[in-house]
């Protein structure tokens, strides 16, 4: 497991970040044993033409760009093909939280994304400069699955619950931004490495996480942040947290098994592991190979070819409304739990775990009366070292440490593993 440090003092405090499923959230601060929680809110933003999965599938095809711009030795900027495969009004489903910028500080409802790892605000709200702004000389950008961001990076300080403060950290101010509707930026909390080359003329300078910055200034003990959701069938309801500097042994029920992360390219950019998927007890859906575990995917990818498998066993068919098979309820009877597993060990994701809530099938189009699988296709063969991806449904039901200190990541079960919220 991982070390459960005592909160006796300020100088080992842990950030927790409280989140909330609302279209419409109010931040709200409670410090309790030394933890501060801040209310966060799960945004449902589906209202374009395109799918659910098309948004994923889109944000897969960026992961790949930014492993071919690195082959090729050019910049991980504005991409022309990879960003504009969805249309703008379609953000999917997203965690946001609300940080403060500046002195004093200004309030901004930001993505949290553990595939990404700039921090930027002004695609809503503009930025405003305070005293504590400082403009540096590099101009910045970033392209994403569902769009992208152009402008000035700055150093400011970064407001996280009443007191707590990070200084110095670097934010990008867009001057221009598409794809972000509903939220001010992003706070990217991936790999630090992931912002090389975003800068411009300092191409070769990376620009520390926000959970970089608060460990090196003492506010956080440990140089990882933690993640607990849960599974919902609704709208507007408290469903976990985000934890900086530990973990909280409340959120977890089993010992946190760590792996490594992978050295397959490109998900060893990320934070990658290695793991391999069955169904029941015996048969194979993807053999071990190496994918990531994201905060910034809604849904749970496979690779192509291990889709087609898992099709075929479940019985299930595509769903043109929504883009995610379909099941009967006479199918979903029969259906038997994922098994993924981690560094030797089984993760059992549930029949329920493998469906959308079937509360909330109108925000992604569908039936009420019908069962869909967030089980999904990536778009691309086993193999191209990005074979999955574990995202929000997966999260849902297992804690998660990115633990960037000892590069791994830490999986664990949890009191919704086998919950049948869904």
């Amino acid at each position: 497991m991982s070390p459960i440090h005592p909160v006796s003092s300020v100088s080992i405090l842990l950030l927790l970040l409280t989140f909330v499923v609302s279209t419409q959230a109010t931040p709200a601060v409670q410090i309790r044993d030394n933890l501060v929680r801040l209310t966060v809110a799960k945004r449902f933003n589906l209202t374009g033409s395109g799918k659910l999965l098309a948004r994923d599938q889109a944000r897969v095809k960026n992961l790949f760009a930014l492993r071919n711009a690195n082959t090729m030795g050019v910049t991980r900027g504005l991409d022309a093909d990879a960003g504009h495969d969805v249309p703008a009004t379609n953000e999917g489903v997203s965690y946001v939280v609300e940080v403060g910028v500046g002195t004093p500080a200004t309030t901004y409802t930001l993505i949290v994304d553990t595939g990404s790892s700039n921090t930027w605000v002004g695609a809503g709200k503009r930025y405003i400069k305070t005293s504590s702004s400082k403009q540096t000389t590099n101009t910045v950008s970033v392209t994403y699955g569902s769009g992208d961001f152009s402008g000035i990076e700055f150093q400011d300080t970064v407001s996280l619950g009443t007191g707590l403060k990070a200084t110095g950290q670097g934010i990008g101010a867009a001057s221009r931004s598409h794809g972000f509707s509903g939220v001010d930026g992003i706070l990217g909390i991936g790999p630090t490495g992931l912002t090389l080359d975003t800068l411009s003329p300092d191409l070769n300078s990376e620009i520390p996480t926000i959970t970089d910055t608060l460990f090196k200034q003492h506010v956080i003990p440990a140089h990882e942040v933690s993640v607990s959701f849960e599974p919902t069938n609704k709208e507007d309801v408290v469903n976990g947290e985000l934890i900086f500097g530990g973990t909280d042994s409340s959120k977890f029920i089993s010992p946190i098994t760590f792996a490594p992360i992978t050295h397959t390219s490109p998900a060893s950019e990320f934070f990658g592991i290695d793991q391999s998927i069955r169904y029941g007890s015996s048969t194979n859906i993807l053999s071990k190979t190496a994918g990531i575990v994201d905060t910034g995917t809604t849904l749970t990818l496979i690779a192509t070819d291990a889709m087609k498998k898992y099709q075929h066993v479940t019985g299930a068919v595509m769903d043109q409304t929504t883009g995610l098979l379909r099941l009967t309820p006479a199918q979903f009877s029969k259906l038997q739990s994922l098994f993924f597993e981690i560094n030797g060990v089984p993760f059992e994701f549930t029949a329920n775990a493998q469906i959308w809530p079937r509360a909330l099938n109108n925000v992604i189009g569908g039936d009420e009366n019908s069962i869909y699988l967030i089980i999904a296709d990536i778009g691309t063969p086993a193999g191209q070292g990005l074979d999955f991806i574990n995202g929000q449904t997966f999260l849902e039901r297992f804690f998660a440490v990115f633990d960037s200190a000892s590069n791994r990541v830490g999986i664990a079960k949890t009191k919704f593993t086998h919950a049948k919220t869904n």
